[in-house]
């Protein structure tokens, strides 16, 4: 791996492909924060929410598998949207839930794209 730069006392790494964001200190990498942030907002507002609709379950453990990477320190971009393309799929058109997604998407996209699929 190579450290690519560091800022505020972060190292951002990038090792085949994968970005790996890793914070020392008692700072929290400031996307990682964001992504947190919204996916605990799209969690609270999913609870609230009265009506039943088919695909719940995907969408909790989507956000279950976001949340983990952030945790983990080790976000893997791809992962990271195919996450929030089967969390817009499962919530459909619930426009209730539609601020707290975007909130999620705006969190996924700091991550910045995908490299290229190498083939």
């Amino acid at each position: 791996m190579e450290c690519t730069r560091t800022c505020e006392g972060l190292a951002v790494l990038r090792s085949v492909g994968q970005t790996r964001v890793t914070g020392s200190g008692s700072g929290e990498e400031p996307r990682a924060a964001e992504l947190r942030a919204a996916v605990a907002r799209l969690r609270r507002e999913l609870a609230g929410y009265p009506a039943e609709f088919s695909d719940r379950g995907i969408e909790e453990d989507e956000l279950t598998v976001l949340a983990a990477m952030v945790a983990a320190g080790d976000p893997e971009i791809p992962r990271m949207r195919r996450s929030l393309l089967l969390i817009a799929g499962a919530v459909g058109s619930v426009s209730a839930l539609s601020p707290a997604l975007m909130q999620v998407r705006a969190a996924v996209d700091l991550f910045g794209e995908a490299p290229p699929q190498r083939r």
